[in-house]
């Protein structure tokens, strides 16, 4: 391939890359993290949302309330599905939108009957900012860009503030040393942490490729870090798999950098598909009780 095939790849590969950076991360927030999880990293932050929320539900005080539920250990796929339809409708529509505004007022509502801590929820929302940009940081195809880091925090504290979360950190650097001093300072094993890390492992597995699928729970292990791995009671897994995920994962990166294309069709373009809502869902009725909000407007379902 001559040298300016070599730049015009280049230049198509940072394609979106040079359109977040025209945005402005305080305004345009919403639309730079849409291109991050849709386009620009669809597979490794849908991945990293997965291990902030596998982190959050570990705190030893989160596991006890969720356990109690049984929503993670007797009804796993549905909440598990619930839970991600309610996050991608904020992020696919805004939260100014109709479905936006049903996504946050359903959360709300679901959360409202237990009394839940102040720091836990800041908790969980850290790991949804610090988790899933480490990862990126550590095995997408490149690093995030300063813009996005900064749209990532503007987004979840836009989220917070909608649901009455005090106290937010400012900034991506704030984020992380107050995830990082109150993960110091809470995880620890507990047996409902490691009960809700069983029932949701079949949602990892499912994104090791099939021809690792034999290696697939050690793979999954691998993932967590140390810290994770003794509050969840996983067992370390081996050296070798651990390695390999790592080389794995930074060749893929690799070659996604050198040959890879920006995607063309956005992900969910055709809407949110999972296994628990085959013909389609409505926002109100996601959750333990399957029940609508009273205040709820009304509400096209989902596309099937």
């Amino acid at each position: 391939m001559s040298p300016g095939g070599r730049r015009q790849e280049t230049s198509a590969r940072y394609a979106n890359l040079r359109r977040i950076r025209s945005l402005d991360p305080e305004r345009d927030y919403l639309e730079i993290y849409q291109i991050m999880l849709r386009q620009e990293f669809p597979w490794d932050a849908r991945l990293g949302l997965n291990l902030a929320f596998n982190r959050a539900f570990s705190i030893p005080a989160v596991a006890a309330l969720l356990v109690s539920t049984g929503e993670l250990t007797g009804r796993t796929r549905k909440r598990i599905d619930d839970t991600g339809l309610l996050m991608y409708e904020m992020v696919l529509n805004g939260f100014e939108h109709p479905r936006g505004r049903a996504a946050v007022r359903r959360v709300n509502q679901l959360h409202r009957p237990y009394d839940i801590p102040n720091d836990e929820y800041l908790y969980i929302l850290a790991a949804l900012v610090v988790v899933p940009l480490r990862w990126l940081d550590r095995y997408a195809w490149r690093r995030p860009s300063e813009h996005e880091r900064r749209a990532v925090c503007r987004y979840y504290r836009e989220l917070g503030a909608r649901m009455g979360i005090r106290e937010i950190p400012d900034s991506y650097p704030a984020f992380e040393a107050w995830f990082d001093a109150y993960d110091d300072a809470h995880l620890r094993y507990s047996d409902e942490a490691a009960a809700i890390e069983r029932g949701s492992r079949s949602l990892m597995l499912g994104r090791i490729p099939r021809p690792l699928a034999p290696l697939g729970n050690a793979l999954v292990s691998a993932m967590y870090d140390e810290r994770l791995r003794r509050a969840t009671g996983v067992a370390r897994p081996p050296a070798a798999v651990r390695a390999g995920l790592h080389l794995g994962l930074r060749a893929r990166a690799l070659l996604l950098r050198r040959f890879g294309r920006p995607r063309a069709v956005p992900l969910f373009a055709d809407g949110v598909r999972t296994r628990t809502y085959p013909d389609g869902y409505h926002i109100s009725r996601l959750g333990p009780d399957g029940n609508p909000s009273p205040t709820a407007p009304a509400e096209a379902d989902s596309p099937a």
